[in-house]
Parts: structure tokens; C-alpha cells; sequence
């Protein structure tokens, strides 16, 4: 399972990566509002990884808010896109969910072997 969360955390990062810098129409919509989706990428991509690297959830906390920081600094260099402090807030606040998401998740009982635990 370890294995599966991270190929499956890397692979959607990259789809994030790709949608917050590609041009506006090229960008994948659905009809959830635009925060939404912010916030869900970001979730799903830091309980992946939270899931798959046990040992690493802060730094995972700490990386992938540097990267929705970095995304909508970069998005500033498309001309139909911008970058906006408020889209950054969700999208940290997307992998603070994620992240205690998969922290919970390893505190259930029998889920994780003891040499797992997280720290």
C-alpha cells in the first residue's frame, strides 16, 4: 500500500504541477467551485504522500507549502493565469487536512505494524 500511495502521490503532483501553470484553457474543469479543487488537489496529493513516507509528514507539510507557494508565484508568468495569496491559503490548508488525514488514519487501531507508528 506504502508503494501504490507514493507512485500514486507523485503521479497526481504532476497533474497539479501541470494544471497550475498550463494556460487557462487548458486547465481541467469541473463544475466544484475554484477553491474546491484547490484545496481537494492539495489533500489528496499530501495524504499520498503522508500515507506513503510515515516518517516524513511535516516535511511533506513543509514541501508541498513551498510548492502551492511556488505554483502561484510561476502562474505569474502565464498571461491568462494569476497568482493569489487566498488560492495559496487553501491549498496549504488542503495539505494540513491531507496530512492529518493520513495521521489519523495510521492511529486506527490495527492498521499500522508497530515499527510503522508514525512519530
Amino acid at each position: 500500500m506504502t508503494t501504490a500511495s507514493r507512485i500514486l502521490g507523485w503521479s497526481l503532483l504532476v497533474g497539479v504541477i501541470v494544471a497550475t501553470l498550463a494556460p487557462i484553457g487548458l486547465r481541467p474543469v469541473t463544475d466544484a467551485p475554484a477553491a474546491l479543487e484547490r484545496f481537494g488537489a492539495y489533500a489528496a496529493v499530501s495524504f499520498l504522500f503522508a500515507f506513503g513516507y510515515p516518517h516524513r509528514r511535516w516535511q511533506i507539510l513543509v514541501i508541498l507549502s513551498v510548492v502551492a507557494g511556488a505554483m502561484e508565484a510561476l502562474q505569474m508568468v502565464e498571461a491568462t493565469r494569476h497568482g493569489r495569496f487566498e488560492d495559496v491559503a487553501v491549498k496549504i490548508a488542503g495539505c494540513w487536512v491531507g496530512v492529518t488525514a493520513a495521521f489519523a488514519l495510521a492511529l486506527a487501531p490495527g492498521r499500522m505494524a508497530k515499527d510503522e507508528m508514525p512519530r
